[in-house]
């Protein structure tokens, strides 16, 4: 993978990441609240399983 496929992989995070806070400001606030009463087992968790979920995105796309 050169720096050019990083840097755009890098870029489309930041978009999605967006989204959500562009498009429902009062949504993300509640997904915050709800996410700091979370125990750090839980966001591990949570974390973990969106790891996966992409890892297993990637394998297959590049088949």
């Amino acid at each position: 993978m050169d720096w050019q496929s990083f840097l755009v992989a890098l870029g489309l995070v930041f978009v999605i990441e967006g989204l959500i806070p562009f498009a429902s400001p009062k949504g993300y606030r509640s997904l915050a609240n709800i996410l700091q009463g979370l125990t750090d087992r839980q966001l591990r968790a949570g974390g973990t399983a969106v790891m996966i979920f992409g890892l297993v995105i990637l394998a297959w796309v590049r088949g």
